[in-house]
């Protein structure tokens, strides 16, 4: 089985409406797969689910054959996350920082995190209280991939980077895809995705209007007029 998460009718609702519907879809073994929707469609609280946060009201989410929830200890201890929103120890610098989620994931080795932030310029010196939301984006970012993980889970990681660090992150993605990582990213926009995903998942109000390969995706996109 390639299957790295499965995901089967997984339901969250809150009432009126609101959360995420019987959702069914699967990622393979080294794909990068792609959540598409406008914001409120659903993303994080599915991302949220495979990351053990929140129990389902129906359905079910497994990672590597683990119940993402009565599991997600161990789930999490192999997963690279990167949160929506980013709650980050102020008092610290960022160095501090990332050494202490280090020492959390049992890390010796920061290596890789230092080849990380010269990747992104971050200069780690600074109080995460007096950086920008760019800045704390990166520190987000190197602490997701700086333990190499086989799989992780983005929810919109370009938020707050600028062009350049866009096209930085990009690098980093396709450079952890070669690597054969496991990768869901979640954003509101297309074009975001299409340069690195394999396929694409499409949710609205909460349920998952389609799955779909980029390059058809792309295609279907494609105007042509003819004079």
């Amino acid at each position: 089985m390639n299957h790295v998460i499965d995901v089967q009718g997984l339901t969250k609702d809150y009432g009126q409406d609101r959360g995420i519907f019987d959702l069914t879809f699967q990622v393979e073994r080294g794909e990068v797969f792609g959540f598409l929707g406008p914001n409120g469609a659903g993303k994080t609280t599915t991302i949220r689910h495979l990351m053990g946060f929140i129990r389902p009201t129906a359905g079910r989410a497994a990672i590597l054959g683990m119940d993402c929830f009565a599991q997600a200890a161990a789930i999490q201890a192999r997963v690279g996350y990167l949160p929506g929103e980013l709650s980050l120890m102020d008092d610290l610098t960022g160095d501090g920082f990332l050494r202490f989620m280090a020492q959390m994931r049992g890390m010796t080795d920061l290596s890789a995190a230092g080849e990380l932030k010269e990747l992104f310029r971050l200069d780690g010196r600074q109080s995460l209280r007096k950086m920008s939301k760019g800045t704390r984006q990166k520190v987000g970012l190197v602490c997701a991939f700086m333990a190499r993980p086989d799989l992780l889970l983005l929810d919109e990681p370009t938020s707050g980077l600028d062009p350049l660090m866009q096209n930085r992150f990009v690098e980093l993605l396709l450079r952890e895809k070669a690597r054969g990582a496991t990768i869901l990213l979640s954003s509101h926009m297309f074009e975001e995705l299409e340069r690195t995903c394999d396929r694409v998942a499409i949710l609205r109000a909460g349920r998952l209007a389609a799955v779909e390969r980029t390059e058809d995706l792309r295609r279907a996109r494609t105007k042509r007029y003819v004079f």
